[in-house]
């Protein structure tokens, strides 16, 4: 297909191979095993695959699906060979994340027509949320963007020093207050302030306490409500972040997380320490929300727009 042709930026493109060098070996190495003496794509290949998919953290459902679509390829053409397998992989997938609209960008953007642009940040403390903003708001700033953070993770002082600290690394104003102020005060605050400054994105962080999802349904939603007060659309968007590292209990963050609050866009961090980036297609697929950002290092700037045609790329390297 022609669309794997594309020219990608070579130094994001470099990032990104080496960050999922870890996926792509270890999915390669047990794909190689399922097709060992087959010349051909026959049941036993596909029973093999199934299981290749579904231990690389792809996910059982988006893996029967990935299946069923091959196999409707194999009784139309008739004859498959294993060497096919690849390029056949790499365009069903890439078929998936087109159905949720799932990297089609390749640059950090907002749209134009929106300003101040706001994004309500969710997830489980330890996923990388803190770190995702500040390389979000680095990034942005990069590109002329004015910036202000809310710091409305009230719950943990920590939270509050790291977005501080981020703050001051990119030269972007932040609100915040003491730790156990009301979280929806500090967002109010945030976007009242964002407006006051002519600010082209607001980006909110908000804490991740899913042990109580009630409480953190409230929380969210009262968030919300405040901000509508200042700009009626608000939240522009709602990124729920999870850690790439944890595979399958990324699935149930985004499930419990996708019942408190309406989710538009997901990132995935820490993808680069792991061979779990399967994670990426299933989660998008699953829940049919779109991956707008990964994590591939530590890096500022290893923080990447997804862009489906250079994952995939990557990983079929």
């Amino acid at each position: 297909m022609s669309f794997f042709k594309k020219i990608f930026s070579k130094e994001k493109k470099e990032t990104l191979d080496k960050g999922l060098e870890k996926t792509k070996s270890s999915f390669f190495s047990k794909l190689s095993k399922a097709v060992a003496g087959k010349s051909k794509v026959d049941d036993d290949v596909l029973d093999n695959l199934e299981e290749v998919l579904v231990s690389s953290d792809v996910g059982v459902d988006t893996t029967l699906k990935i299946i069923e679509r091959i196999e409707e390829r194999v009784s139309r053409d008739k004859y498959l060979g294993t060497e096919e397998l690849n390029q056949i992989l790499r365009e069903e997938i890439a078929g998936l994340l087109s159905e949720t609209n799932s990297g089609d960008d390749s640059e950090f953007t907002v749209p134009k027509n929106t300003k101040p642009y706001v994004l309500m940040v969710v997830g489980v403390n330890g996923v990388g949320k803190t770190t995702t903003i500040g390389k979000l708001a680095s990034q942005f700033k990069k590109k002329g963007l004015k910036v202000v953070l809310g710091a409305a993770d009230t719950f943990r002082a920590a939270a509050i020093d790291q977005l501080q600290v981020w703050a001051d690394r990119t030269d972007v104003p932040i609100v915040r207050q003491e730790m156990g102020s009301d979280p929806a005060s500090v967002a109010f605050d945030t976007v009242k302030s964002g407006v006051n400054q002519d600010a082209d994105v607001i980006i909110i962080d908000t804490a991740g306490r899913l042990h109580n999802k009630v409480n953190l349904m409230n929380e969210l939603s009262k968030i919300k409500r405040v901000m509508q007060k200042v700009i009626p659309d608000a939240p522009h968007d709602v990124l729920l972040v999870l850690d790439g590292s944890t595979g399958q209990n990324a699935f149930e963050q985004a499930k419990q997380f996708t019942k408190a609050t309406e989710v538009t866009s997901l990132a995935v961090t820490k993808l680069d320490g792991t061979a779990k980036g399967g994670v990426v297609i299933g989660i998008s697929d699953q829940f049919q929300i779109p991956v707008k950002y990964i994590g591939v290092g530590e890096g500022i700037d290893d923080l990447q727009v997804f862009n489906k045609f250079e994952f995939i790329d990557s990983f079929f390297k």
